[in-house]
């Protein structure tokens, strides 16, 4: 849940901001709902790529050393 919590609030939040702009401007183009919401995605990824790959790899380590133990 933590893992994917900066992306999803990301595109809850743009997807808000741009209803609220076509609800104001009375623009009904798909295209502007789209656009917004990939490239803030793009950008969190890329914020958050690094924290978001040590968590995996530290999760994927932890199953791994679990696993390990069960044999022994």
């Amino acid at each position: 849940m933590v893992l994917a919590a900066p992306i999803l609030l990301t595109c809850m939040v743009v997807g808000v901001v741009v209803t609220l702009l076509q609800a104001v401007t009375s623009i009904r183009d798909m295209t502007l709902t789209i656009v917004p919401k990939i490239l803030a995605v793009g950008a969190v990824a890329l914020l958050f790529g690094g924290w978001s790959l040590q968590v995996m790899l530290r999760f994927a380590h932890e199953i791994f050393a679990h696993i390990q133990n069960v044999g022994h």
